[in-house]
């Protein structure tokens, strides 16, 4: 390199240099702006908490306060930088890397270091000269400089006092802890939205701590139940049972020689097993490992019983700290409040003094907005337990708590269920949901408040479901608690300043509905019928509450009714009184479901005869759902409609249950019988067929069974109901029995008097007898007290006798309840149970949750008339034959 080129060398070392350098600050710049702003974002999620909802991640919550009013700024720097292009990424990465090498190369080519540097080095120093002679001309051309002085400056202006939260909300910040653009927008809350939070929260925690001594004390007795219940069991088990659990392995001689013949004798022995003749320590410890187990294995299968018939000293003192417990908590009713303010728990300690706003980003598919009512219903249900009557003073605990236990047995139960003695199917708790809908229920909250009874996890489960889907049917069946749930979700819409609700149903439950929902939850029911209709509801109008009425009074009501704009919900209860969409209740009931928010169509029920009435009761709350559905086969139905119907069964959630025996008594009929009913049937009269074995008095096989079957009933201590479709039938079983008698109960008696006719038959001594209509007794009463049932002939639904049985055998029974149907051979009976077969497979196709084959809907029907033609001419056909081969 001569001296021309080594001067021209040094002009482009000055240029590079003043480049290099220039380069070199834009990327420190740069890179402090990031990492400043990289900082700060670590910094929040190392503060921030997620907050979950069932167990799931739901908000992630950022607290902030004064002192991060330079977090904002950072960000807002880092998005102001200008964007670098790939070509902009390589001149820095020239600048910056390539050249600073090639610099220090040229320079022992240049000054006096170039006399003293061997050939290598000035090979180096003139290939890096030649790497900036020909990279100048491209930096030249690029205007690197200018775009340089672009690079390290702000893109837009950085006001440094605008620094406030909202900011953080921008999508151009680039915050990396916010969401994309799909799902639940994040908000920058008040801290004011947080205020009493805290307190709420130690409110709460205080609450339940002075619960936990006699929730423990109640646990221990279920436990305690339940080892002596194992205990028993074990005193039963053979030792042999020790064998099987160890797959033949153990030798048992020695234990049948020193007299031990249950597995409860090896525990009992315990360590001096190994002392017996002929049993060393380490078959001891086997055999002692075995009854371990078995006895583990029987524990936690067992489930706890209260058996009214066998007392126990352990069972009595579980039922009195399930009374004291039941007395002292405060918390009766809120464990869903009491699982969202554990949830909102962390809040406690990560919201500061000084924090002034909480950034809330959803993780999920829930709103800032249910994280704020979530907040509400915490601070309400603290002030509730802050005012309780009960804070700080002793409830009356009854003398004798199995007295108190036939007084409230689902009480009781609803406790058990909630201390996990009573285990509930969790597939069946959902019904046939589909399993999207089933999160979206797990993820509403259900507001407490002003609901006083305890919701076992099904009817929680229920009450939820409606409120997600707005308008459903809950077809659970008879004896779940339909009407709680519905109230449930009436007393959560209360607590979101809903006011006024309709329940509408037949007359015969008005009084049961004015007791549920002045029994079991704080609000105000007026009754919309009878002589006080008029005053009842013009105070609904004014004070809100639970307006009940009847389907007949619909007819004169609803013309005011369609004037109030403020009804948050309407119930529908027995809704198959609605299936017939051309009859005048139906189009008045459906006017209201259409034009109210919410509805619930509550019924055991919801297809009696033919699948369309079950696809009508659908078609009132999700019409959508049923354009399609006629000829689906019974799967593809279910799963359509599945969205507004929701079904348990009996089996599936309560296992408390006692067990339901159904007995068919196949009775001949006497002459005097068979002479009656010959007539009936010359005359085609089908309903004097139906009836003809029972009109003779104690000349009649059936009237003699049912005397029998009172006899028994009151030596073992039971109350009888006895159902009859036929009122001249009731009347001559009232006379016929000695015994005390209530009733006949029939559709002419006033709602309120079957009330009172029902509890004082309840109240009543062993052995009374309550006559009833199927029609009228069999719907919506809740009958507990008795447990035999007598239906005095099959009737043309097979719905009507499940709804009759299940006055009796429903939630709160504790004794087995005893089905007797009284049948005559030979007779229309016979007919009617043959023919009525198919009606309930069509049911349990389309309406219970199952799996059986599909099926064509009207290959199946069967309508009642149909059914009556068939009967007849069948009889006439049989007793024709009968009489030609006799002659």
């Amino acid at each position: 390199m001569d001296r021309t080129e080594r001067e021209q060398v040094r002009h482009l070392v000055a240029d590079f240099r003043r480049w290099s350098e220039q380069a070199t600050d834009v990327r420190s710049w740069r890179q402090a702006i990031s990492d400043s702003a990289d900082s700060a974002e670590q910094d929040l999620l190392a503060r921030s908490l997620v907050i979950d909802r069932t167990g799931e991640s739901a908000w992630r919550v950022v607290p902030l306060g004064k002192d991060d009013a330079g977090i904002v700024r950072h960000l807002r720097e880092r998005a102001n930088l200008p964007v670098t292009t790939s070509a902009d990424q390589s001149l820095l990465r020239l600048l910056t890397e390539d050249v600073p090498r090639a610099l220090a190369d040229v320079a022992r080519g240049l000054g006096v270091r170039r006399f003293l540097s061997g050939s290598a080095k000035k090979q180096t120093a003139d290939e890096a000269a030649e790497f900036l002679r020909s990279r100048h001309p491209t930096v030249i051309e690029a205007d690197a400089p200018r775009r340089l002085e672009q690079l390290g400056v702000f893109s837009a202006p950085v006001d440094r006092a605008d620094s406030g939260y909202e900011a953080l909300l921008d999508p151009a910040l680039r915050f990396s802890l916010l969401p994309g653009s799909s799902g639940p927008k994040p908000e920058l809350l008040d801290r004011s939205a947080v205020d009493g939070l805290a307190e709420a929260l130690d409110t709460i925690d205080r609450a339940v701590a002075g619960e936990a001594s006699y929730r423990s004390a109640a646990l221990h007795a279920g436990q305690q139940v339940r080892a002596a219940d194992v205990r028993r069991m074990l005193q039963e088990m053979p030792v042999e049972a020790l064998k099987a659990a160890t797959g033949e392995r153990l030798r048992l001689g020695a234990l049948t020689q020193a007299g031990i013949r249950t597995v409860q004798e090896v525990l009992d022995r315990d360590g001096s097993l190994q002392t017996l003749p002929g049993v060393g320590e380490t078959s001891a410890r086997y055999m002692l490992g075995a009854a371990q187990t078995i006895w583990q294995t029987t524990y936690d299968e067992m489930p706890v019983r209260i058996d009214i018939d066998d007392r126990r000293p352990e069972t009595t003192e579980l039922l009195r700290r399930l009374a004291e417990w039941d007395a002292y908590r405060q918390t009766r009713g809120a464990a869903a409040d009491l699982e969202r303010a554990a949830e909102l728990a962390p809040l406690r300690t990560a919201v500061g003094r000084r924090t002034s706003h909480l950034l809330v980003i959803p993780t999920g598919m829930l709103a800032v907005a249910d994280l704020r009512e979530s907040i509400d219903i915490v601070k309400r249900r603290a002030e509730l337990l802050g005012d309780s009557p009960t804070r700080g003073r002793r409830k009356s605990v009854a003398a004798d708590p199995w007295e108190d236990f036939l007084a409230r047995p689902a009480d009781y139960f609803a406790m058990l269920a909630e201390l996990g003695f009573l285990t509930e199917d969790e597939d069946a708790v959902h019904g046939d949901l589909p399993e999207e809908i089933v999160k979206a229920v797990r993820d509403q909250a259900l507001s407490g408040e002003y609901l006083t009874a305890s919701l076992r996890g099904y009817q929680s489960f229920a009450a939820r479901f409606a409120l997600v889907q707005r308008k459903v049917i809950i077809g659970d069946e008879m004896g779940l608690g339909k009407s709680v749930e519905a109230l449930a979700v009436l007393a959560h819409l209360r607590s979101r300043d809903e006011t006024h609700f309709l329940v509408i149903c037949p007359a015969a439950v008005v009084t049961n509905w004015i007791r549920e929902v002045t029994g079991k939850s704080k609000l105000r029911a007026h009754r919309v019928h009878g002589p006080e209709r008029n005053r009842a509801a013009r105070a609904w109008r004014r004070d809100g509450g639970v307006a009940v009425t009847t389907y007949e009074t619909l007819a004169w009501w609803e013309p005011t009714l369609a004037q109030i704009g403020d009804l948050a919900c309407v119930v529908v209860d027995e809704a198959h009184y609605i299936k017939n969409p051309e009859a005048q209740r139906t189009v008045r009931t459906k006017r209201l479901i259409t034009c109210c928010d919410r509805a619930i169509l509550l019924t055991g029920t919801p297809l009696e005869n033919r699948v369309a009435e079950f696809r009508n009761l659908a078609s009132y709350v999700r019409p959508d759902l049923v354009v399609d559905a006629t000829g689906l086969s019974p799967r593809k139905f279910r799963r359509q409609i599945a969205p507004a119907y929701l079904r348990r069964n009996q089996e599936d959630v309560l296992t408390e249950l006692p067990e339901l025996i159904e007995v068919e008594e196949w009775l001949p009929m006497s002459a005097a019988d068979t002479d009656r009913y010959r007539t009936a049937v010359r005359r085609s009269n089908f309903m004097e067929m139906r009836q003809a074995a029972m009109l003779q008095g104690t000349r009649s096989q059936k009237m003699r069974r049912l005397i029998e079957i009172v006899r028994e009933a009151e030596a073992n201590e039971r109350r009888v109901i006895v159902f009859s479709y036929f009122r001249e039938v009731l009347d001559l079983v009232a006379r016929s029995l000695r015994g005390p008698v209530f009733g006949p109960l029939t559709g002419s008696v006033p709602a309120d008097q079957r009330q009172q006719i029902v509890d004082d038959f309840s109240s009543a001594e062993h052995g009374a007898v309550l006559v009833a209509q199927i029609v009228a007794g069999g719907v919506g009463l809740n009958i507990q007290s008795a447990s035999v049932v007598v239906i005095c002939e099959p009737q043309l639904k097979p719905t009507s006798e499940a709804q009759a049985i299940a006055r009796a055998h429903r939630m709160g029974q504790v004794q087995s309840v005893q089905v007797h149907r009284l049948l005559s051979e030979d007779s229309v009976d016979q007919r009617i149970v043959e023919l009525l077969a198919r009606k309930k497979r069509l049911f349990d196709d389309f309406a219970r949750v199952s799996d059986l084959a599909d099926s064509t809907p009207e290959a199946v029907d069967l309508s009642e008339a149909e059914l009556v033609r068939q009967v007849v001419a069948a009889e006439r056909q049989r007793l024709a034959e009968r009489a030609a081969a006799e002659t």
